[in-house]
């Protein structure tokens, strides 16, 4: 499934060579809509308010690890998977984390799907 392509450093989007809005292809697709999943506050998005990681109980807070961890792999989850006529969501997700310093926490997310069984990596910073 293809998806606007973004650029990784400000979020936006980024012209091809014929200053056409670039597309992204899958296993890349696939990935950056997980990070833009994992990038959204619960409730942001208006027309599904259960979408999003719930930074509301994160930030400020000193919550665990693996309430962190399970906010971002159950976010990157929520991307459907393009290989099915009826989309499910990403067959799985696992969360890394690299460092918590200063109280910004930064890792990766691998996920794996029907059309890429080697897992793609999701590198996320979280202020």
């Amino acid at each position: 499934m293809n998806t606007l392509l973004l650029d990784t450093v400000v979020w936006d989007l980024v012209p091809d060579a014929n200053n056409n809005i670039a597309v992204a292809s899958d296993p890349y697709s696939q990935a950056q809509d997980a990070a833009s999943a994992m990038k959204t506050f619960m409730s942001e998005v208006y027309y599904d308010t259960t979408l999003g990681v719930k930074y509301s109980q994160i930030f400020g807070k000193n919550p665990p690890l693996s309430f962190v961890k399970s906010q971002l792999v159950s976010s990157a989850e929520t991307v459907p998977d393009p290989t099915t006529a009826n989309p499910a969501n990403t067959v799985s997700a696992q969360c890394f984390i690299s460092s918590f310093t200063n109280r910004q926490l930064s890792g990766q997310v691998q996920i794996t799907t029907s059309i890429s069984t080697v897992p793609t990596a999701v590198p996320f910073s979280v202020p």
